[in-house]
């Protein structure tokens, strides 16, 4: 059934900053609201903004932020825990980058890294709980990625133990995730184990089929993978538990393609833009979550090589109200427009009462 989505949002995780009103709760979602935002998705690897430990174990704490929140002018739309997922499952080759996601007594330290990680994880599923949200987003990590392309051939059964061990560092996470309630929206993004339909599958089975683990759908990262990100929205809408609003363009040229040869963001083929500025069919999009009933918070998430973040954050707002549908509950060409009596429609079809 068509639904309406909530209204706008914006992750903040890309205007954090250390300068007012950016380095504080209050401050920042006080600029989103006047830029005509109705929600804000916190990043709680931010502290600055947030105190993840404190919202996992203090209701009293869930209700300063939510007041913080209100008296701004926005609602919480959910909870981001991207980088802590991420370092759930981290492949040697990318340890060196990825410790500075993690607090310094965990550097070098892979095992203890993971665990931090994952008591993060557990935590956020207390705090969302605390904050009253059925929802969070985040990234899966990944173990199988630098074997993305085929070459060397990969060894039987790699790709599947890989995916194996995914599950069996996430399966503890989502049973306390189902334990509170809240679903866990992974981002299917290029980096990351879940990157497209299928392995966001192939994860989903290793799992047990597990209910908590769903969908942030964020249509940048399929356009750049060429996928076709309207039919994605056909084949996975019941697992979508959040939207990111981001915009991509891809011009191919006789140098390169998807993998972009390296190039630094504004010299690539595949680069991410801000919204309007790119090829994503954001009609045909909200006009899909609006038919399979989608009723959540459209949420941008800003990043654009050639746009200021300034000028980004103050159109995205009306660019994503502009979209959202109001859904209608019949066709514009119901006359009847409800409720017909069984003697009308038996008179109509010439059937004797």
């Amino acid at each position: 059934m068509a639904s309406t989505m909530k209204g706008t949002g914006v992750f903040l995780a890309q205007f954090a900053g250390d300068a007012a009103p950016f380095d504080t709760l209050g401050g920042i979602a006080a600029w989103a609201a006047g830029l005509g935002y109705d929600a804000v998705q916190i990043p709680t690897f931010d502290t600055r903004l947030f105190d993840l430990e404190k919202a996992a174990t203090s209701q009293a704490y869930c209700d300063e932020v939510k007041g913080i929140c209100a008296d701004a002018g926005v609602a919480i739309s959910e909870l981001s825990t991207h980088l802590q997922g991420q370092l759930v499952a981290v492949h040697p080759a990318y340890d060196l980058a990825f410790d500075a996601f993690a607090p310094a007594s965990v550097h070098g330290d892979p095992g203890a890294r993971q665990a931090w990680a994952v008591n993060q994880m557990q935590m956020a599923a207390k705090a969302a709980r605390n904050l009253g949200l059925d929802t969070t987003v985040s990234f899966s990590g990944s173990l199988a990625f630098p074997y993305l392309y085929p070459w060397p051939q990969r060894p039987p059964g790699l790709i599947d133990e890989a995916f194996g061990e995914l599950a069996r560092r996430w399966r503890p996470i989502l049973d306390v995730y189902e334990e509170q309630g809240v679903d866990i929206g992974f981002e299917i993004h290029p980096g990351e184990d879940l990157f497209d339909g299928a392995t966001y599958e192939r994860f989903v089975e290793a799992t047990g089929n597990h209910d908590r683990a769903r969908i942030n759908y964020d249509p940048s990262h399929f356009l750049l993978q060429q996928l076709d990100y309207l039919g994605f929205i056909d084949v996975y809408h019941d697992r979508i538990c959040a939207f990111h609003v981001k915009d991509a363009e891809f011009n191919p040229t006789a140098r390169q393609g998807v993998y972009s040869g390296y190039a630094d963001w504004t010299d690539r083929a595949a680069r991410f833009r801000s919204l309007g500025d790119g090829q994503v069919d954001f009609a045909g999009i909200f006009s899909r979550l609006c038919q399979y009933g989608y009723d959540g918070y459209a949420v941008l998430e800003w990043e654009c090589c050639l746009k200021s973040s300034e000028q980004g954050a103050a159109e995205g707002a009306p660019f994503i109200r502009r979209h959202i549908i109001e859904a209608t509950d019949k066709a514009f060409d119901d006359f009847a427009g409800g409720e017909t009596h069984t003697a009308t429609i038996r008179k109509m079809l010439g059937v004797a009462s």
